[in-house]
């Protein structure tokens, strides 16, 4: 089922342009996920002789790395979640208020407007909280959901996609908007905000007790 969302959040009949419901991101990143990360990334420039080498043979390095890639693959893949549920969400509403002989709006055009052309202060907001590349961010969470309804165990992943998978990711997401004809939504008639689940809560219970 849909969330529901409040009423002064949606667009009026004819308002352009026309308000759609926000993009909500939830925390996804584990505990151990950021040393992990810092691992990984020190394993890489060390296998690639940017670092000197350590006491920890290549194996041992080689498997610091993959563990920081799987713990990137599932950060992006739970992001995902969040951006496909928004797109569904926009569609659905879109449908709604719209002819759809006179428009052919999808999930796919919702993952435009975000990847391609977002309102700026979305592109503002989310580049003040640290995310430069959060058009190839959202991209490739988007991607990995164009096979994996659930989050693949690490075991059935094969050390060359866990390497590569960014790359993989960028191509899937890229199919996938190519394989139905959609309309592209734009800025110019379209806009949102995004939140992250804390400050959206605390936006509601406002909201509740006026």
């Amino acid at each position: 089922m849909s969330e529901k969302f409040p009423e002064e959040m949606c667009a009026a009949e004819n308002e352009v342009p026309y308000r759609l419901p926000p993009l909500i991101l939830h925390p996804f990143a584990q505990p151990s996920d950021p040393a992990r990360l810092l691992q990984a990334s020190r394993a890489s420039l060390i296998l690639q002789g940017l670092l000197p080498e350590e006491e920890i043979s290549p194996e041992q390095l080689e498997q610091q790395l993959l563990d920081g890639r799987y713990s990137e693959l599932c950060m992006l893949f739970y992001l995902g979640k969040d951006v496909l549920r928004w797109a569904d969400q926009c569609a659905e509403a879109v449908s709604r208020r719209m002819r759809q002989d006179e428009t052919h709006y999808s999930r796919q055009s919702f993952l435009a407007l975000l990847i391609e052309d977002p309102p700026v202060k979305v592109d503002q907001k989310l580049r003040s909280w640290g995310v430069q590349e959060y058009r190839r961010i959202f991209a490739r969470a988007a991607g990995l959901h164009a096979i994996f309804e659930e989050l693949p165990p690490r075991e059935i992943l094969s050390p060359e996609f866990l390497r590569n998978y960014h790359r993989f990711a960028d191509h899937l997401f890229a199919c996938n908007q190519q394989l139905q004809p959609f309309t592209p939504a734009r800025a110019s008639d379209f806009d949102f905000e995004v939140y992250a689940s804390g400050e959206y809560a605390r936006l509601l219970e406002t909201q509740w007790r006026q």
